[in-house]
């Protein structure tokens, strides 16, 4: 069984591989403004239509704090349209179930967590928002939270690219782009993909059904006692592809993709896992082409894919092995599985191996998406992802700000360099200065300064510790995960965990605004500095940031940043637990 869990990840990994160097070409030539397909044929008089509504000039340039108020602003009115849509929406349109208002604070939540990239889930979408809510509000918000964190990583990139002009393009401009031309076309293409295999696409709410209990009645019984069952639909295919390739990870329903309406089968989860990787992977080829230099790239992309198949590769192993609760035979003879593995909050169509592999590609890429119960996961199974988050979701990272944050974690690794010979360090070619290092340091600390203070606060609130369902070092594990699940924006949840309360609703929606909007202005200002100076050629002191060598440095850097800062929350919650079934 771990063969066949090794050669899915192999699989995987080379599809990504082979689509990633195109599409990273292509999307380096939409934000270059290069010669496009028939999509930018077809596209470009849409396009100009945006700009002439909304009164934009393509050709504008905004410096730093221009291009960083533009995202700020537009991302409050997203924000602001999408908490007054839950609060209005039993009064609105494509309402077929009736679904009364949200209240405030899971709406705040709500809000917060799709604008931000994060789409954590406090509620079960079937049963508490609007077809309309979830159409308009939702899957909008998927595409435009994603198409944001495009443009951050494109105004970034320009910076690095810059000859000293200050400018890093015009956010309107960049946000009309990723949607049009990179996350409607792939949208498209895989929600006709999935619905293919039979995730459902429609505007009924529900759909009757006779159980199979039914099966064994009488005719009179049947006529008398009719066993019928109402099941949720709606237009679930165009929702879940924009969720996987913008890594947004809200479900249409709360099962989210355990659930078979949105992911039925081994093609549909296969698929979707492609679609989580593929933005972030061949985001580094649009670096290499944006910068001019190939290599750079070349060992960003080779980092994120090595620590990202040892994680999975670990966690595969963890998850092969029986539950340590329950005795051997349960696994290897009750489950029909042998030689066993954990099958306690799996699907059976999916197993321990995928679901270990789904779990990685949906941390490492901040998308959240769940086909498997994490809080079922064995202790050191569940560290696995949980440290994937940690690490600032820089394997492979969510759509734009996965690379935004690589970038900047080689950036710590020229700097600790430069430290150890005396050098000023330099990224690209260009210093990093005092102000430099300040926003890379606050990129960095930000988040995981939110994890641990939302920890602690929620550790010691008596609302908080009564939401959790398990004690010990698993109940803390299950707060730590939440609180680094709401601040990295990722989404996914533990479980076991009560979050729709007025305490995680508020506290949550808080550190998502925060670790999102925070750190995207940081990495705006840092390009903003970046654009600013002009790069000096390379000489005998210059450090190489394309070999063997620094990426072997970089990984480096990612474990021992991500070590020092929770080493000892991780070490109370799933070490802690994993310890104490070994000694079991």
């Amino acid at each position: 069984m771990l063969y066949d869990g090794w050669m899915q990840l192999a699989f995987l990994l080379a599809a990504v591989l082979v689509l990633a160097k195109p599409l990273g070409e292509y999307i380096a030539r939409v934000f270059t403004k290069g010669r496009l397909p028939l999509i930018g044929r077809i596209g470009q008089p849409v396009e100009a239509t945006i700009y002439r509504m909304a009164g934009v000039r393509c050709d504008d340039q905004q410096n730093w704090i221009q291009y960083a108020v533009a995202c700020l602003l537009f991302n409050l009115v997203g924000f602001i349209f999408l908490y007054l849509l839950q609060l209005l929406q039993q009064h609105l349109p494509l309402n077929p179930a009736h679904q009364s208002h949200v209240p405030a604070a899971l709406a705040f939540n709500t809000a917060a967590s799709f604008v931000t990239n994060t789409n954590w889930q406090n509620y079960a979408g079937e049963t508490t928002m609007s077809l309309l809510t979830q159409m308009l509000g939702m899957t909008v918000q998927n595409f435009l939270s994603a198409a944001t964190g495009i443009a951050v990583m494109a105004a970034f990139l320009r910076g690095l690219a810059s000859k000293g002009t200050g400018k890093l393009g015009s956010f309107w401009v960049d946000l009309v782009r990723s949607t049009l031309y990179i996350l409607l076309p792939l949208a498209i293409i895989t929600s006709l993909v999935l619905a293919s295999q039979g995730v459902v696409q429609t505007f009924h709410a529900t759909r009757q059904v006779h159980t199979l209990s039914n099966t064994t009645m009488t005719a009179q019984a049947k006529a008398s006692k009719a066993s019928i069952q109402n099941i949720a639909m709606g237009p679930v295919a165009s929702q879940e592809a924009i969720k996987q390739i913008g890594t947004n990870g809200g479900g249409f329903f709360n099962a989210n993709s355990a659930h078979p309406f949105e992911n039925p089968n081994g093609l549909t989860d296969f698929v979707e896992m492609l679609a989580m990787l593929l933005i972030p992977a061949a985001s580094c080829f649009t670096f290499s082409r944006m910068i001019g230099d190939k290599r750079q790239g070349r060992v960003i992309l080779v980092t994120m894919a090595v620590i990202f198949a040892l994680c999975a590769t670990l966690c595969i192993t963890f998850e092969q092995q029986p539950n340590p609760i329950l005795p051997g035979i349960v696994n290897q003879h009750h489950t029909g599985l042998a030689p066993g593995g954990n099958m306690e909050g799996k699907e059976v169509r999916f197993g321990p191996a995928n679901s270990a592999i789904w779990t990685c590609v949906a941390t490492g890429t901040s998308t959240g998406a769940v086909n498997s119960m994490l809080d079922s996961y064995t202790p050191f199974g569940g560290l696995i992802p949980m440290w994937l988050m940690k690490t600032g979701e820089v394997i492979f990272g969510g759509v734009g700000v996965g690379l935004t944050g690589m970038l900047i974690t080689s950036m710590v690794a020229v700097f600790l360099c430069g430290l150890m010979v005396g050098r000023t360090p330099e990224y690209l070619g260009k210093k990093l200065g005092a102000f430099e290092i300040k926003m890379v340091s606050l990129a960095i600390l930000i988040p995981p300064a939110l994890v641990l203070i939302g920890t602690a606060i929620a550790s010691v609130t008596p609302s908080a510790i009564a939401s959790v369902a398990n004690p010990g070092s698993h109940g803390f594990s299950e707060i730590l995960y939440a609180m680094t699940s709401m601040s990295n924006n990722n989404g996914s949840a533990f479980a076991g965990l009560n979050g729709d309360t007025n305490f995680y609703n508020i506290l949550g929606g808080v550190m998502m605004l925060a670790g999102r909007f925070w750190s995207i202005v940081a990495t705006l200002a840092l390009a903003g500095a970046m654009a600013n100076r002009k790069p000096s050629p390379p000489s005998v002191g210059t450090f190489p940031t394309h070999t063997p060598l620094f990426a072997v440095i970089l990984a480096g850097t990612i474990a021992l940043i991500s070590g020092l800062i929770f080493l000892p929350a991780l070490a109370l919650g799933p070490i802690a637990e994993g310890l104490a079934h070994v000694v079991h």
